[in-house]
């Protein structure tokens, strides 16, 4: 682009915003523009396909603070006379011409900073900007894998809804890039970032590779052993065996039941948690205090006290 046509160019008449809106506005009137003119819904209109680049490349200054203040800070030096339209210091047509070493701060030009901007100046041509976006995926499609389709409301981007595969085993606000996915640009679109946010689970929990379940038991359970179904993430059951005298918070493993991700092979580690009745009454009272009457030598804070004291 000539450096006559970067200074004549009114991005915001481009954009159709003012000069003093705001950010969020500019925004907003970029993705209309660009929802209406995006290559998908203007199939083979080439001024339709030119215009659309030309909205694209004014929001990729108009969106960066940085970039936004050095285009109206040029600008305005253009039209002021502080610097002639008929060439850039030092050059055919320059005349008199003041001192801009606040515009090109560290001894830059003006093809240098117009270069910067549009990526002109015999740069190469810039990529399109990078898109961020974010899904929830529920627990369960988060260890097996899943295909989602995403519906972007970013303008701008390749396609307005995008069918990608996640894969086994991931966790929670990991990334996926989606190469060529995002933003349309000269030398080639930007790509699609997607967060993934995964739902927690009614009763599994994810620690690595390993999935863990906090299971309820009777206190004549856990005392005297039984064997317990427990339900798993792949939909069926095993059966865990309680040894006699079980306490509360042992942890049980059943190898192989839990994250399956490349080569590696997690575990399902099932936590004993005794439920205690909050009533007891009739036969069940009696058959507890009969208990606590045969059971009393058994005192399981006989070493508290001496252990305070270490």
């Amino acid at each position: 682009m000539a450096a006559k046509d970067l200074y004549e160019k009114d991005l915001y008449k481009v954009l159709g915003v003012k000069k003093t809106d705001d950010a969020a506005a500019i925004k907003k009137q970029y993705r209309k523009l660009a929802r209406e003119l995006h290559p998908d819904k203007t199939k083979g209109d080439k001024k339709l396909e030119d215009r659309f680049k030309e909205v694209s490349e004014a929001y990729e200054t108009l969106s960066d603070d940085k970039k936004r203040a050095e285009y109206d800070e040029m600008r305005d030096a253009f039209s002021s006379g502080r610097m002639p339209r008929g060439g850039f210091p030092g050059g055919p047509g320059a005349g008199n011409v003041g001192d801009f070493s606040d515009i090109f701060a560290g001894g830059g030009s003006p093809q240098d900073i117009f270069s910067t901007l549009f990526g002109g100046g015999g740069r190469s041509p810039r990529r399109g900007g990078d898109i961020q976006t974010e899904t929830s995926i529920s627990f369960r499609d988060s260890i097996f894998g899943t295909e989602i389709n995403l519906k972007l409301a970013t303008a701008g981007a390749a396609g307005n809804t995008i069918s990608t595969r996640i894969p086994a085993g991931i966790n929670d606000g990991a990334k996926i890039k989606l190469k060529g996915r995002g933003a349309p640009g000269q030398a080639g679109p930007g790509d699609l970032l997607v967060i993934i946010h995964v739902i927690p689970h009614p009763i599994f929990t994810r620690k690595g590779e390993n999935l863990h379940l906090d299971l309820p038991v009777t206190f004549t359970e856990a005392a005297l052993g039984a064997d317990i179904t427990v339900p798993t993430l792949d939909g069926d059951e095993v059966t865990v065996r309680l040894a006699p005298g079980t306490p509360n918070g042992r942890t049980l493993r059943v190898k192989g039941r839990g994250v399956k991700r490349n080569h590696a092979v997690g575990d399902l580690m099932i936590t004993v948690e005794v439920q205690v009745p909050q009533r007891v009454d009739g036969k069940a009272k009696k058959a507890l205090e009969d208990f606590a009457e045969a059971t009393k030598e058994f005192d399981p804070r006989a070493e508290l006290a001496q252990r305070a004291k270490a």
